[in-house]
């Protein structure tokens, strides 16, 4: 049993690894909101002093967009690969407490312990609504900031480029 609780839980750990499955880092997809209306989608490559630069998603070409153009920025997530992450994690660890505090024999005419199942259900819906959670998108609002406040948006920004620091 405790051969089969450890195999399980090197092949999670190892599923569960970004590093495992190593492809070029992306940029976020970002989705630009104009202030005269217009909407740009696309890959983040860049972001500049004064634009950020982006790979549009239609066309493919490299997109500059000024900052004062910007009304909001909002980094799409893909939600359903951390939610689905979230709640395997939860399972496993759910699992993993059904198992080690499982008695080793258990008669189907004595009552089951509820406590452990109980507590694997828990643990799984927490992993359900962290992964929800980080698959949320985010939005910035540019628009009537302060330069401070825009430069503090444009560094987080900068961290979800594909080329990091290009400032």
């Amino acid at each position: 049993m405790k051969k089969a609780i450890s195999l399980f839980l090197v092949f999670s750990i190892l599923l569960l690894s970004g590093n495992v499955f190593a492809k070029e880092k992306k940029g976020a997809d970002l989705i630009i909101l104009k202030t005269d209306g217009t909407k740009v989608r696309g890959e983040l490559i860049a972001v500049k002093a004064n634009s950020l630069i982006l790979i549009e998603r239609r066309s493919g070409a490299d997109v500059p967009i000024k900052i004062s153009e910007i009304k909001t920025a909002r980094i799409h997530k893909n939600s359903l690969l951390p939610t689905t992450i979230g709640l395997s994690a939860g399972l496993a660890t759910g699992f993993g407490v059904i198992a080690a505090t499982a008695p080793k024999e258990q008669s189907f005419a004595e009552p089951w312990d509820l406590g452990p199942a109980m507590a694997g259900l828990v643990i799984a819906a927490l992993g359900l609504t962290i992964g929800i959670v980080a698959g949320t998108d985010k939005t910035f609002l540019i628009e009537g900031k302060s330069d401070s406040e825009t430069q503090e948006i444009l560094k987080e920004l900068s961290k979800k480029a594909r080329v990091k620091n290009a400032m």
